[in-house]
């Protein structure tokens, strides 16, 4: 089926990365050709070249979106498709604005996924069409934005580590940043979402769907 396209596959599940590597290897114009388990890892593999990249949003070291937007300014860069668990319509605004060229679920049946890379790969657009849904009628009308959507996207990343129990230190060692630092963007995300504690901040995560599993 024409020329054939080179994927690298990027998930911190390694189980999910052979499955993956499996179904590519079910056809014919379809090699998988690096894989990588964090954000720097895939930035390390680039410059090797590759057509698309198969990118989970919930890896360590770097946020999906940040990630998404760091590959996007390359010279190099290789289309991006998301296959994430998340279907909340917020991720996925924010993966296409960064750079994303499709997005679907994991959830999603494996004819759809090789469809969706088939088509992200030759210069289209993706997007699982129930989230399209979501996005136009849950996420898209009305003029009030929830709280979160007023979060930049760091703060976002922060706020999503925080509800899922890190500790700041835990947190400034992770995405290599300060103490100070992360306990600034703390307070800063708190005020924009005008609430005064984690554990309020817990709980709208729960009600909305946000806590990364």
């Amino acid at each position: 089926m024409g020329e054939t396209i080179r994927i690298i596959l990027a998930d911190d599940h390694s189980i999910v990365r052979h499955g993956l590597k499996q179904l590519m290897g079910m056809t014919t114009d379809l090699q998988v050709v690096g894989e990588a388990s964090n954000g720097q890892q895939v930035l390390g593999l680039l410059p090797g070249g590759c057509d698309l990249l198969l990118l989970d949003l919930s890896m360590p070291n770097l946020s999906g979106v940040e990630l998404i937007r760091r590959i996007a300014a390359r010279e190099d860069a290789p289309r991006v498709l998301v296959l994430s668990m998340h279907n909340e319509a917020q991720l996925v605004s924010r993966a296409i604005k960064a750079g994303a060229a499709g997005y679907l679920t994991k959830d999603s049946d494996p004819e759809t996924l090789i469809a969706a890379i088939r088509k992200v790969a030759r210069g289209g657009r993706y997007i699982d069409p129930a989230l399209v849904d979501t996005m136009v009628f849950d996420h898209g009308l009305g003029e009030d934005k929830p709280p979160h959507e007023r979060l930049s996207d760091r703060e976002f990343q922060i706020f999503q580590l925080l509800v899922s129990g890190d500790s700041v230190n835990n947190i400034a060692a992770r995405l290599s940043l300060s103490a100070k630092t992360i306990s600034t963007h703390k307070l800063r995300l708190l005020q924009k979402m005008q609430m005064s504690s984690i554990a309020e901040l817990t709980r709208y995560a729960l009600e909305h769907q946000l806590i990364p599993h």
